[in-house]
């Protein structure tokens, strides 16, 4: 699922987020922001042997817990099974990275992440008891191909009138 600010975030490193949850157990959550590309560039901030082509991508900041760790996404339309969806899983060791990154398959697709959003037994729960968040189902395509510029405000303007004014609204309230 994706979890999506729903308004009550503002100040918080969530605020307008699309929160991809990779993981949801008893013990806790784990998942990763998807539209807040960083400022640095995989080469800068990872050391490992990867092509060109991956060094000069965005990294994306995955979330406030841990951010000197490394987390990728990687989806390929021949892979059946994945650990998040079909066609869709999540890495953490550089061997892996490299050896995907390496691959050079055409179909397929690589994000690559410092930090993660995690939370602690029933956190996550609570938290969509609230309403702080919106869900909306994943997909692949949301994932890995939609403009993370535009994937909050396009999907919560899926949502209805409701989210029709947050969705318009400028970041900053005090803009207004």
């Amino acid at each position: 699922m994706l979890l999506l600010d729903g308004g009550d975030l503002e100040g918080s490193c969530f605020h307008r987020t699309v929160v991809l949850v990779c993981q949801h157990t008893p013990e806790g959550a784990f998942g990763l922001v998807l539209n807040k590309p960083g400022e640095h560039k995989v080469g800068d901030a990872v050391e490992a042997d990867l092509p060109d082509g991956v060094k000069s991508d965005p990294l994306f900041q995955g979330g406030p817990v841990d951010p000197t760790t490394v987390t990728f996404l990687h989806s390929n339309q021949l892979m059946l099974e994945g650990s998040v969806l079909p066609q869709l899983s999540v890495g953490h060791s550089m061997e892996e990275l490299q050896e995907i990154a390496g691959g050079h398959a055409l179909n397929q697709k690589l994000r690559i992440f410092s930090g993660y959003a995690g939370w602690s037994p029933g956190q996550l729960d609570d938290e969509l008891k609230r309403g702080s968040w919106v869900i909306h189902p994943a997909s692949v395509e949301l994932v890995m191909d939609h403009d993370p510029s535009k994937l909050w405000r396009d999907l919560i303007l899926t949502k209805g009138p409701k989210y029709r004014l947050l969705a318009d609204s400028p970041d900053d309230l005090s803009w207004n």
